[in-house]
């Protein structure tokens, strides 16, 4: 478990967290989900040693709950956590596990006699990383984040090489969102001309699905735009070449169409 300094400045999405009186406050923590887990604590401190033996159990507690915005029973953690043993001997194992916590986990979850969550100042960059997306797929305003910060939020995965059953369901959806916010978010830099991040944002749409064509055409169409005929031309080849190779097809007519034939030049 990485413990981190807490960065006063930061301006991502939701990076401040309400009390249950709904005031806003700061939050005591953030737990980040995506890239990798870690736990953010504000000021930076250094808590104690966890416990022999205790800190995977804590990260996997850690992310379980991470990954729902509500409370969750305590027969549901235990089910998630343990899935191969009888429910009691489940049950036990997490009384055990809640007792032996690592300091940081203690701080970052409150537990009640029936159910488990994150405390109620903790923020988790996952749910406002799935906030940033809705708002690139419904509204044209970004708000307060840049695009590159909103690239970089949504170019990331959840929980890589995490493979428990109740993270890769969550993993899949959120490739799928990040993908299609990607390609809106490239379409519409590309049409305010904001080269750079536009070709940042189809490129990690490309490395989260390479062989998926939106994706390449939101890329080349970009090419085409900023003139670069040649650009285009060569990321339709090595398309044309993955899909050759990895599914024994070619890209679409329109694709084709679209890199060879096209009008497309640098606007005005």
């Amino acid at each position: 478990m990485v413990i981190r300094g807490w960065v006063e400045s930061d301006t991502s999405p939701g990076a401040r967290g309400r009390t249950r009186s709904g005031s806003t406050t700061p939050p005591s923590a953030q737990v980040m989900l995506l890239g990798g887990f870690h736990i953010e604590v504000k000021g930076g401190s250094t808590p104690p040693a966890p416990a022999a033996g205790s800190s995977e159990t804590s990260r996997r507690l850690v992310a379980l709950l991470a990954l729902h915005d509500h409370p969750l029973s305590r027969s549901a953690v235990a089910g998630s956590l343990w899935p191969d043993v009888p429910e009691d001997q489940a049950l036990g194992r997490l009384r055990s596990a809640l007792s032996r916590r690592d300091p940081v986990a203690r701080a970052v979850t409150r537990v009640t006699p029936l159910e488990l969550g994150l405390a109620p100042d903790v923020t988790v960059d996952w749910r406002d990383a799935r906030g940033l997306a809705r708002t690139v797929l419904h509204d044209d305003q970004l708000g307060d984040v840049s695009s590159a910060d909103a690239v970089c939020a949504l170019s990331l995965d959840l929980l890589p090489g995490w493979d428990e059953p109740w993270v890769l369901e969550d993993a899949r959806e959120w490739r799928e969102l990040r993908i299609h916010a990607l390609e809106v978010l490239a379409h519409r830099l590309t049409d305010d001309q904001c080269w750079g991040d536009a070709a940042e944002a189809a490129l990690s749409a490309i490395r989260a699905d390479p062989l998926r064509e939106s994706a390449r055409t939101t890329l080349i169409r970009l090419h085409l735009l900023e003139g670069n005929r040649a650009a285009a031309i060569e990321e339709y080849r090595r398309y044309h070449e993955l899909l050759a190779d990895e599914v024994g097809l070619v890209p679409t007519d329109e694709l084709t169409e679209l890199t060879f034939h096209s009008q497309l030049g640098h606007p005005e």
